[in-house]
């Protein structure tokens, strides 16, 4: 049956609907997605923090009260590769931990990762909080950077498999969702902690990371583990079926069963999974679990999320308004992802790809524009165009919240099929961290070097992921998980690729028959 075809006799195949049970489930496991978000705005907003500079990074806080205003140019005050170890080291951490979590999710299933991973994250904000010395500081930045990888792998995996497929894309966006509610609140904690200048201010911001963590590591205790994951990992079809009966709200659940244990059989006989992807019929999976994090990272959202409140200081915003920008901009990215999550199914996930990919590029270049002509390296702009970029960055921020936000982490873990779909979210996270520890490292640098180009960088990159969108990347609403594989023999460049594996896959099934 041709994909098209069952997108559209969707019902023929599965029964069911959302249950209370469903949205419980997911709404908990959905809070590690406020690990990373709270993480992103906490390390943005805490080094832009004076007594937290001056007692790690006094550099630093020197160039900021060089009194010669002619000594160090505004792209560069910030430029220190201490700071930039600060920020990368969790993602560094991350991307190693994200492909230990790859086995530990298939091995022990999705809510051991999402337990450690709650644990590691409550460990590295109680050590954060509590440093007296930068490696102190960056080892629980360390700490946090595991918990980030075990969540990061295993979360969104857990959403995707608990959702009903026609509501798959609403459900999974909650992940981001809560990826920029962290980013609010820890956008609005900081706000509220700069105001305390007995130096406790960063300590407590660091420290409120306890919180999210010990709600999903708590939470994780009472979920249920997903049908999918019990029978890829033991042979209790009876558990199976009485657990998807239950997120389902349904007891006609023979269909779906049906495909969950002809996909667990798959992946039970692939014993090397990190080998299996890199088969030719795999191809579209391995080169979307790499280019969908990658072109996520080069729309310049780093520049925007860790960056922001020091940009807006370098454009002569004081402290406490660059912190009042950030808290302006993480509602604008909240308010987005939820308009995301009600349309993402109904118009699909490659028209919200193109629509902020072409919004997204309009404003870096834009703002790049601006910076050129009104912001030298020495003294400040006018509040007037301050204010202007602090728009376009909203612009920017309600793009990136509808398009390239929540739609990098849903599109990847929908397209895997059970045998590599453990390894395939592995590969997304160690790249979504890899090179959010490369631009986290190399960033400030560009910024000082590149002056306003970083935004025209940016810009193109963006545009350059628009086109690949519009050509490579095929629509996935509504199609079952376990069908997935078809979207890629009926695409036209992918059905080429894919098509060509049918030889192999007769061989191999010929050699396991005489095996």
């Amino acid at each position: 049956m041709a994909a098209s075809e069952l997108v559209g006799k969707r019902q023929a195949y599965y029964k069911g609907r959302i249950t209370a049970f469903v949205i419980l489930s997911c709404t908990v496991a959905a809070t590690g997605g406020i690990l990373f978000g709270y993480d992103l705005g906490i390390s943005g907003g805490v080094t832009s923090m004076e007594p937290f500079l001056k007692k790690f990074f006094p550099d630093v806080y020197a160039e900021m009260h060089e009194k010669n205003s002619h000594a160090t140019s505004n792209y560069c005050k910030f430029d220190s590769q201490l700071l930039s170890t600060f920020t990368s080291s969790l993602y560094v951490a991350g991307l190693f931990a994200s492909l230990c979590a790859s086995w530990v999710t298939q091995a022990f299933g999705r809510r051991t990762s999402m337990l450690l991973g709650g644990a590691f994250f409550m460990a590295g904000a109680v050590l954060g909080a509590l440093a007296i010395n930068v490696y102190m500081l960056i080892l629980g930045r360390v700490l946090l950077g595991i918990g980030v990888g075990f969540t990061n792998q295993s979360v969104p995996l857990y959403l995707s498999e608990m959702a009903p497929p026609e509501h798959r894309g609403a459900i999974n966006n909650g992940f981001f969702f809560f990826v920029g509610l962290g980013t609010l609140s820890a956008n609005l904690i900081n706000y509220g902690t700069q105001k305390i200048h007995s130096g406790w201010g960063w300590r407590i911001s660091i420290g409120l990371a306890v919180i999210p963590a010990t709600i999903l590591a708590l939470g994780t205790l009472f979920l249920p583990e997903t049908p999918t994951s019990l029978i890829q990992r033991t042979d209790s079809v009876h558990k199976a079926t009485a657990t998807l009966q239950k997120i389902r709200g349904t007891d006609d659940v023979q269909a779906e069963l049906d495909h969950l244990i002809a996909a667990g059989g798959i992946s039970k006989a692939a014993q090397h999974p990190l080998l299996t992807i890199m088969r030719r019929k795999y191809r579209p999976q391995l080169v979307m679990a790499i280019l969908i994090p990658f072109f996520k990272h080069m729309t310049g959202i780093a520049a925007i999320t860790f960056y922001s409140p020091l940009i807006f200081r370098s454009m002569g915003l004081e402290e406490s308004s660059s912190l009042l920008s950030a808290v302006i901009t993480g509602v604008i990215d909240v308010g987005f992802i939820l308009i995301a999550m009600t349309v993402v199914d109904r118009v699909g996930r490659r028209t919200l790809f193109i629509v902020g990919g072409v919004q997204m590029s309009a404003t870096h270049v834009t703002v790049g524009g601006i910076l050129a002509t009104q912001l030298g390296d020495h003294g400040g702009v006018g509040k007037g165009y301050a204010y202007m970029v602090l728009v376009l960055v909203c612009v920017y921020i309600a793009g990136f919240g509808l398009s390239w936000g929540p739609l990098a982490w849903l599109v990847p873990t929908e397209i895997f099929p059970l045998e590599i779909r453990s390894v395939g979210q592995s590969i997304v996270v160690a790249v979504v961290l890899l090179l959010a520890s490369i631009v986290g490292q190399t960033l400030l640098p560009m910024l000082c070097h590149l002056r306003c180009g970083v935004f025209f960088f940016f810009g193109g990159w963006t545009l350059i992921m628009t086109v690949f969108v519009i050509l490579f990347v095929p629509e996935t609403k509504n199609m079952p998980m376990e069908k997935m594989d078809q979207i890629w023999r009926e695409h036209w460049f992918w059905k080429k690729v894919v098509g060509e594996d049918e030889e192999e896959a007769r061989k191999d099934s010929v050699n396991d028959t005489m095996i």
